[in-house]
């Protein structure tokens, strides 16, 4: 079983919320997970900076949006969480066509609000089921679009509770793939985008969910798509292709729908998806030679049993 540290703050009042061994099951989209040692949900970017500037240097953090591309072990993560989905949600419209999108924002919003201010060029995020914070931190792209290519510059937070404004190019960007310092982390970005009809925008954001609704099981707890595509191919279809659709572990499936995403039918663990993760990666590679890379991003601590 996890032991649990104390956190032991300043005098100054932090204006968040704090849990101790909090379950992940509720703040990840697979709704699986062990617990989080600490929890905190800030209130605003400048509690965020108050609860770094006391936090032990020790402390190991974890950033956490809307919890999909994200499995959690059954053990839990040790450390404090920090959760900035639903607070750290404010859009600021600037000038020439631009925004800046805080990082707990969910991805879809800002497609949406966006396109109904007449600007192109985020419609793509509509098909992401994260945070604008999850989409930054991976390059996240949908529609032929990806996250970076409309970023001008991100606001960036340091352990110590410093803000810096970084411009795009000082970040190396690919395919679901960005590097920049890793002691800081994203707190906001300004898109720059183009003028453009609302109307075409609205309809090419509902005619994409309504593309993905149909091929994707997004009525069942999913994590998005499992493998990144490898080049001149899709995950898909290898999966598909070594006639892994439906298969189990536990409570775990490859979906029927989309062989790229594995489902919880109600009664996975951590531990079973993992599992199917892995057995899908080996057939595949054993079957076609190609190495399937992960999507999906698995933090924590194995289950005790493990």
């Amino acid at each position: 079983m996890m032991q649990m540290d104390t956190i032991e703050t300043g005098t100054m009042q932090l204006r968040g919320e704090m849990k101790q061994l909090e379950p992940m099951s509720r703040h990840t989209s697979w709704r699986v997970g062990g617990v989080a040692e600490h929890f905190y949900r800030p209130a605003d970017v400048a509690d965020l900076q108050q609860l770094l500037q006391q936090l032990p240097a020790r402390e190991s953090l974890f950033w956490l949006g809307l919890g999909s591309n994200l499995l959690v072990r059954d053990g839990g993560i040790r450390g404090t969480v920090i959760c900035t989905s639903g607070v750290l949600n404010g859009i600021e419209w600037l000038e020439d066509n631009r925004v800046y999108v805080e990082v707990g924002v969910a991805s879809p919003q800002v497609a949406r609000q966006t396109a109904r201010r007449g600007l192109h060029g985020a419609e793509f995020l509509c098909g992401i089921p994260g945070t604008f914070g999850g989409a930054l931190a991976m390059n996240a792209g949908a529609m032929g679009g990806e996250t970076w290519n409309i970023v001008e510059s991100v606001k960036m937070i340091d352990r110590q509770g410093n803000l810096r404004l970084r411009q795009a190019d000082k970040f190396e960007t690919s395919y679901r793939h960005v590097r920049g310092r890793v002691d800081e982390w994203f707190v906001g970005a300004t898109l720059q985008l183009e003028a453009g009809d609302a109307s075409q925008s609205l309809q090419q954001i509902k005619q994409h969910l309504a593309r993905r609704g149909a091929t994707q099981p997004t009525s069942q707890p999913n994590a998005g798509s499992v493998f990144r595509n490898p080049p001149g191919d899709y995950a898909a279809r290898l999966i598909e292709q070594c006639g892994l659709k439906s298969t189990c572990v536990g409570g775990a499936c490859v979906s029927e729908k989309h062989a790229n995403f594995i489902i919880n039918t109600g009664t996975a663990t951590a531990r079973d998806i993992e599992l199917l993760i892995e057995r899908v990666a080996d057939e595949v590679q054993q079957a076609s030679g190609i190495k399937l890379v992960r999507e999906v991003q698995i933090v924590g601590e194995p289950h005790e049993r493990d």
